[in-house]
């Protein structure tokens, strides 16, 4: 293996209550009600694929584009006032660094919001390229997206192994072709069926996972 590539919502991130305010936020102009039960089916899914399922949910008359520009607005106004990195993962990345591997940021947010969020938590510089959604045809479970974060780091794809919180994230990458650690970001059981395709799963989330056993992990499919 010589690359991982990062989900970064709800993985890297804690960013899921970010997105949840934001979004009831925008409901909230239409009259909706919208709380974490009914976000749960959302999670792990691209941005613009969340808004079309909703706006055929609700019935609403606005288009994709300009609901996704109003959720984004209120996004980076939330995230902008704090977005934590979960400590392991900052301590992953480092090990992976030290061992020279090519990293790789693949998610399901706007490009704005991938690199807004970057900034604010100081990680641009740890990642050679970052890839959102919005530049590529399918958002997850498509593979489209870690496709082509290995492109652009010029590693095939089954040399690289990548990091998801939803079930969603772990079947695109078992359709890239890649090696999937799974934390699930939504941990009640019963766990979502699709974390089995996992390579390697912590059942119980951020709680379970540790960066020694991740690098560990990844440094033995390298041996």
């Amino acid at each position: 293996m010589r690359a991982v590539i990062f989900d970064l919502d709800g993985t890297l991130v804690d960013s899921e209550p970010n997105y949840l305010e934001a979004e009831r936020r925008l409901l909230a102009g239409y009259g909706i009600s919208f709380d974490e039960v009914a976000k749960r089916e959302y999670i792990g899914r691209g941005t613009r694929d969340v808004l079309e399922a909703i706006r055929t949910r609700y019935g609403l008359a606005a288009d994709v584009e300009t609901l996704g520009a109003v959720k984004n607005r209120l996004y980076l106004e939330i995230a902008g006032r704090g977005t934590p990195v979960f400590p392991e993962m900052r301590r992953l990345l480092d090990l992976l660094a030290g061992a020279r591997y090519r990293l790789a940021l693949a998610s399901g947010s706007s490009a704005e919001a991938v690199q807004a969020v970057l900034a604010i938590t100081g990680l641009g510089d740890s990642f050679a390229v970052a890839v959102s959604a919005d530049e590529v045809a399918l958002g997850k479970p498509a593979p489209d997206v870690f496709l082509e974060a290995a492109r652009r780091l010029g590693v095939a794809p089954g040399r690289c192994v990548v990091l998801e919180d939803s079930q969603h994230g772990v079947e695109a990458a078992r359709r890239a072709r890649m090696r999937c650690i799974a934390i699930p970001y939504l941990i009640d059981p019963p766990l979502a069926g699709g974390f089995e395709h996992a390579d390697l799963l912590f059942r119980a989330g951020m709680a379970a996972f540790t960066a020694e056993a991740a690098f560990e992990w990844i440094e033995a499919l390298a041996d």
